[in-house]
């Protein structure tokens, strides 16, 4: 974006007589003030205002108009949005309007009070109260002696009619900033009671663009501000003469289309090539890594250092308690077992063992066999072999969780064994049938496999399902509870039912026989899947044959794993930072005619003009008349087919073979400000103007039949 130039304040203020005008030409987006009788206005800047503040010194500021982002980068404006004193092209806040004021009448050379008349531009239609407190404003502040109020519109066909630009008797269409106007003119005077309106102008546009544009490079979303997209809207945005035939084209003609977009470049820095390290940076990284470890290796020996402390402080504990126990008669023995905790010699013997074990793997030593002896099942549980009548009751307690926990452990070891020799007689016989007939082996292994394979997926479906099955269950599907339990669960619950239904009727000798085992191992919830872990490994184990004998066979496990990794994310190109502009081009623009594409449910500007027709009471040959003479003004007039877009649109709307004839005016933007200009050098001009006493004598009453006349 081009540096922003701040206008410069003037130097011949005083040179100007009282009874001089001054012209200021209010518009929504840009603020013009000037002297009567000039071609150019003085000083022309946005309309707007921001109140940020200052980092160093903490002060809040007035910024009216453009702003510098060289100099902004000194304020906070987290705080503080850019506001504007216009809602649909009327006065709201006054407060941001007298900044405004306070900076033109500045940038003009008036120190103190203004002193001079005013031509004040406003929209068709203004509101009494905002004219009331508009004037009361210039008044009060800055000393005005009179005011005049004039439509833009109205001014600048005036000055077009001036240029024979226009007739007497025509319209004029202004598309304005936020709104768009259509005033009929009869007899070079305006008829308000037909004029037409619609909130949409070129802040739609811009805005429409910005969102338009976010969304499609959400990741640029930071370059797409407003002074950039108002940038773009000016140089790129054109209107269709026909906006459906227009997206045919970006839809199937490539090549057209591709003309007919434009790009725009982002800043792009290329990432630096990465280059192998040199061979003095391995060694500084190679001694850094030695060095890492090293602290790492002293903090390990310190913590060995410590724990072999307090393991020999333990076993010294422990021996000296086990030599007290030798020496003490049998009641000093139980007094001693209660305070150190232990509940007899056999656990403090069985201490002794595994803290001596600990100590020498603490200190690295091992074996001469590098075989590590299995504690005993004496040491492991030392009360089993103990008589009851030697127990205390917390001790006997103690020796049944022994039984019980034993009875497990050697029941478990015999089912393993067990298995073992079976899995060794199995493996004996595959390979004598395998010797046999290897191909009818193969065979056989892979309907094993196949077979085993459905019914593990059928597992994992009814697990994923709850048990859903096709038949009859309710118009939702579901099954009960019962349905959904398999048959060792059933059993843990009946066997739970009985054991919670026994307890009670007498001593719990649970655990006593060795065929309690058996009733544990249905009760225990780790036997449900003993059957489905049985099937896994058996699918494994002959998997694993298959790929023995043949190398061409793919488990279907390897098969899901073998899936393709998602692509890695590449690096972002000057590509990424080219932003194409092409369906957004007339796209844009296309809310003047459609404001529906926005959320307004308003008239098109073309629409409008067979609105403004209808409501003024004339025959048909003056509207004729007026059709022959329409001026198109505004800064959204200067969208390239702007004036055939609306040829086209408005013909729609008028009889076979009715005259038309549309003209842009000489210049848009300014031509507003000239017309009212030259209005307040008129001899006239005097007459149009109300001053401080007619105000404080009719108050807001004044503004309600205040119209001036239009000469010039």
């Amino acid at each position: 974006m081009s540096s922003v130039t701040r206008p410069r304040r003037e130097a011949d203020f005083a040179r100007f007589p009282s009874s001089t005008p001054i012209v200021i030409d209010n518009g929504a987006s840009t603020f013009r003030i000037g002297w009567a009788g000039e071609t150019e206005p003085r000083a022309a800047f946005r309309n707007v205002v921001q109140r940020p503040r200052h980092r160093s010194t903490g002060e809040t500021v007035s910024i009216v108009g453009d702003t510098d982002p060289a100099l902004m980068k000194y304020f906070d404006c987290t705080r503080s949005a850019v506001r504007s004193p216009f809602d649909d092209d009327v006065v709201y806040q006054f407060e941001y309007m007298e900044y405004i004021l306070d900076y033109g009448f500045d940038r003009l050379g008036a120190n103190s009070e203004v002193g001079h008349p005013i031509l004040m531009t406003e929209c068709e239609c203004n509101p009494s109260f905002s004219r009331a407190r508009m004037a009361e404003l210039l008044f009060e502040t800055y000393g005005v002696p009179s005011i005049a109020f004039g439509i833009d519109n109205a001014f600048s066909y005036k000055y077009n009619q001036k240029l024979g630009n226009c007739g007497e008797d025509g319209l004029a269409i202004s598309c304005e900033h936020g709104t768009c106007h259509v005033v009929p003119f009869l007899k070079g005077q305006p008829v308000l009671g037909a004029c037409c309106r619609t909130n949409v102008g070129g802040f739609h546009i811009t805005d429409f663009l910005r969102q338009l544009l976010s969304l499609k490079y959400p990741y640029h979303t930071a370059n797409f501000t407003w002074e950039k997209a108002e940038e773009l809207k000016k140089e790129h945005c054109y209107i269709a003469l026909d906006y459906m035939s227009e997206l045919q084209i970006f839809k199937n003609n490539k090549e057209e289309a591709e003309e007919k977009t434009r790009y725009w470049q982002l800043p792009w820095v290329p990432p630096p090539k990465e280059e192998p390290p040199s061979e003095e940076e391995l060694a500084r990284k190679a001694a850094l890594k030695e060095k890492a470890g090293q602290r790492l290796r002293e903090m390990a020996a310190a913590k060995r250092s410590q724990k072999i402390v307090e393991l020999e402080k333990q076993l010294s504990y422990l021996e000296e308690l086990m030599d007290q126990l030798d020496e003490a008669d049998e009641s000093e023995a139980t007094a001693i077992l209660s305070r150190s905790g232990y509940l007899s010699q056999q656990e403090i013997k069985s201490a002794i063992s595994k803290a001596t074990q600990s100590l020498r793997k603490a200190k690295g030593e091992t074996n001469g066999n590098e075989e590590k002896a299995e504690v005993s099942a004496a040491d492991k549980y030392p009360l089993v072999s103990v008589p009851d009548e030697e127990l205390t009751p917390d001790q006997l307690k103690e020796k049944k969780k022994q039984i019980l926990l034993k009875t497990t452990t050697e029941g478990k070891l015999r089912a393993k064994q067990k298995r073992a020799e079976e899995e060794a007689l199995r493996e004996k016989l595959e390979e004598q049938r395998r010797a046999e007939n290897p191909e009818l082996y193969l065979e056989e292994l892979r309907a094993r496999y196949s077979e085993l394979s459905e019914k593990f997926e059928q597992r994992k479906r009814q697990k994923v399902n709850g048990g859903q099955t096709n038949g009859n269950h309710g118009s939702s599907g579901g099954v009960g509870r019962g349905e959904r339990l398999n048959a060792a669960q059933k059993e843990r619950m009946r066997l739970l039912a009985s054991a919670a239904f026994d307890r009670g009727k007498g001593e719990d000798t649970f655990g006593m026989r060795d065929e309690d085992w058996l009733v544990y191992n249905k009760m225990s919830k780790d036997n449900d899947d003993d059957g489905n872990d049985d099937d896994e490994s058996e699918l494994v184990r002959i998997a694993s044959k298959l790929q023995e004998i043949d190398p061409t066979f793919v488990s279907k496990s390897e098969a899901v794993q073998l899936t393709p990794e998602p692509p890695k994310v590449r690096p972002l190109t000057a590509e990424d930072y080219r932003i194409a502009i092409g369906i957004e081009r007339f796209r844009c623009p296309e809310v003047l005619f459609q404001p529906g594409m926005i959320g307004i449910d308003q008239a098109g500007i073309d629409e409008m003009v067979s609105i403004s027709l209808r409501r003024l009471m004339e025959d048909e040959s003056v509207k004729q008349r007026l059709c022959q003479s329409i001026l198109v003004t505004g800064g959204s007039s200067l969208f390239p087919g702007m004036i055939p877009r609306l040829e086209s649109g408005i013909r729609q709307y008028r009889p076979y073979r009715s005259p038309l004839k549309l003209v842009r005016a000489a210049d848009p933007i300014i031509d507003a400000w000239r017309g009212a200009a030259a209005f307040a050098a008129s001899s006239k001009f005097a007459k149009q103007t109300f001053s401080l006493a007619d105000y404080r004598e009719h108050g807001e009453n004044l503004f309600h039949r205040y119209n001036i006349v239009y000469s010039l």
